[in-house]
């Protein structure tokens, strides 16, 4: 499948895709506004219109005619509030409907890439995780190749995806999704803060790639006349209601129809918008009269490369589609997985400096409760170190999550949406790469605090304290990644911070459990940190722990039998495996809960 460009062929090693046509009617799309979002608003108002296979489409109007709105709820982005029918060929696509937006691809607006890949290491993950595990490896290879050459990139891929320019961006979004080669291809402003050059450039590609039979839509705001007419088809949108749809050709003509004459030398695509912004005059009015003329809303006939009866799609070849080209899920686990630590890899200043960190404020911590574990007049100075263990751990874990899943959450929105994987398989792919790291990087803290504090030097101890140690860090983990999720991060901050301080003075140290009201008692038996510390104390001073020596300028050491300060802070009947067990339950329901939150903010935008 080729066609000629700019004296080059473009290749498509792919198999041609079936040919759509999308048709919708009486399209209406309602939001919520107002003050607690009771008013409500309406974008558009029944569009109808008809986008053909092996046709460049272009959606035009003027900002808040509602072009992104039509072209959000074409391709199942948004559903809510909309109104209306959709047909892929004649057959009517429910809203949400997976196996028709298995068959389309949305690019987005902005160009959301991973800036730690080169371009020949994303096509290539991106190769693995849309191509199905009967392509072999070198097929994929051939695959990738050839799209980048098609598409102008091949001298990028060694570039990384932070340092292409935005033209360069746009085609490398482009080329991800061809590599499924869907039938339709769906883009948001595609050439907003690119050059007159790289704009032409990129409309080039769009217009060769949709003569290979594809559907290609677009909006667009403001296209320079040579680029104007570079579109087969235009979709004119004012208001939330369709006043033109043809070939790009035939707006000046139609427009003179109603008695608005466009000014000679003057870019149509201007004179198109100040028309329809009211600048020549009442334009509704005008309409009218042309509305009893219906002819001008025919349409435009198929191209005269298009084949004569496209095939059909049907739920049975689209699923035959879908299968040929799906990896299992447990195939794109592990290429996401190999992507997480691979980023962990490179993105040093929060992986290597974050190890570097952990071991200078295990020094620090260590040098500040320096033989507390072991001196029989510390022991209250010993429950602060055991505390701050815990407090450490959560901050230096919920707030970089906090921070981390916003940016995530847009690459994942985008390669999620257009089907690459399963939002469960990122999910658990990412825990099993980042938690890993998080523990490696605090184990360096806990060692080296450990030690320099004094506490006994047996196994078992140790690895108890470790265990609780890494509960904390896996519950923090996902705590940040659930308010990552929820919030922005300035917000996601602010109530990080605010929630830790909660749990610390609920947590058992600053307030003795047996000191608290009843009401916040209870409360306490939801707060990871109560059980943490306990685990901590009874780690350290349970199990029958023989009588801590007391220096020779102490008189009295009052707290250095372990039982004693097990009864003064109200601990003697704990048990470490029932705070581990419950550590753990806590653990599980808060991983859910991010997930549940992710899945929240997914569903949310669409």
């Amino acid at each position: 499948m080729f066609y000629e460009q700019d004296q080059r062929t473009l290749m498509l090693p792919l198999p041609r895709s079936p040919s759509v046509d999308i048709q919708f009617t009486d399209v209406t799309y309602t939001v919520s506004s107002g003050t607690f979002r009771k008013e409500t608003k309406t974008i558009l108002k029944g569009a109808s219109g008809l986008f053909r296979s092996g046709e460049l489409t272009a959606i035009m109007g003027p900002s808040g005619a509602g072009k992104s709105s039509l072209l959000n709820i074409l391709t199942g982005f948004h559903v809510a509030g909309m109104g209306g029918q959709i047909k892929f060929n004649g057959e009517v696509v429910k809203p949400g409907q997976k196996m028709h937006r298995k068959m389309s691809c949305y690019i987005l607006q902005d160009d959301y890439l991973n800036p730690h890949f080169t371009v020949a290491e994303i096509m290539k993950m991106a190769a693995h995780l849309k191509l199905g595990d009967g392509l072999p490896g070198k097929a994929k290879a051939f695959v990738v190749e050839e799209i980048l050459d098609s598409l102008g990139l091949s001298h990028t891929k060694d570039t990384k995806c932070c340092r292409l320019s935005g033209g360069q961006k746009k085609r490398l979004c482009i080329a991800l999704e061809l590599l499924d080669n869907p039938p339709i291809v769906f883009l948001d402003e595609p050439t907003t803060g690119l050059d007159s050059s790289a704009t032409a450039q990129l409309v080039t590609v769009l217009k060769g790639l949709a003569k290979c039979g594809r559907t290609i839509v677009c909006t667009i705001h403001q296209p320079s006349a040579s680029i104007f007419e570079l579109f087969d088809h235009t979709y004119m949108l004012s208001k939330g209601e369709c006043c033109y749809q043809g070939s790009s050709k035939n707006v000046v003509p139609f427009l003179q129809t109603i008695g608005l004459t466009c000014p000679k030398y003057h870019n149509p695509a201007d004179f198109v918008l100040d028309v329809l912004n009211g600048d020549f005059g009442d334009f509704d009015e005008a309409m009218k009269l042309a509305s009893k003329d219906p002819t001008w809303r025919i349409p435009p006939t198929p191209l005269d490369n298009a084949e004569e009866n496209p095939p059909t799609v049907t739920d049975e070849n689209a699923k035959t589609m879908v299968l040929l080209s799906c990896p299992s899920e447990l195939t794109r686990f592990w290429i996401l997985y190999k992507r997480n630590l691979v980023q962990l890899h490179r993105d040093w200043a929060s992986t290597y400096i974050k190890m570097l960190l952990h071991f200078v404020t295990g020094v620090v911590t260590g040098c500040l409760f320096i033989d507390a574990g072991r001196d029989g007049s510390k022991s209250l100075s010993n429950l602060g170190y055991l505390m701050a263990v815990i407090v450490y751990q959560s901050f230096t874990s919920v707030m970089p999550a906090v921070l981390k899943i916003p940016g995530e959450i847009d690459v994942l929105r985008k390669e999620q949406f257009n089907n690459w994987y399963k939002l469960k398989t990122y999910y658990l792919a990412f825990l099993s790469a980042r938690i890993p790291a998080e523990l490696f990087s605090s184990l360096f803290f806990v060692i080296v605090s450990y030690y320099l504090s004094g506490q006994v030097l047996e196994v078992e101890r140790f690895f108890k304290f470790l265990l609780i140690s890494n509960l904390v860090v896996v519950i923090s983990e996902c705590i940040g990644i659930s308010l990552g999720a929820i919030l922005n991060p300035v917000t996601g901050t602010f109530w990080g911070s605010v929630l830790l301080a909660v749990l610390i003075l609920l947590g058992g140290y600053l307030a003795i459990l047996t000191h608290m009201p009843r009401i916040l008692y209870y409360i306490s038996f939801g707060n990871f940190m109560r059980y943490s510390f306990q685990g901590l104390v009874n780690t350290i001073y349970g199990d029958h722990r023989e009588t801590l020596p007391c220096p020779t300028e102490e008189f009295y050491c009052h707290l250095r039998y372990p039982q004693k300060l097990l009864s003064e802070i109200g601990m003697t009947d704990i048990n470490f495996w029932n705070d581990a067990t419950c550590l753990s339950g806590l653990t599980l329901f808060i991983a859910l809960f991010s997930y549940y939150s992710l899945c929240h903010n997914i569903k949310s935008r669409t």
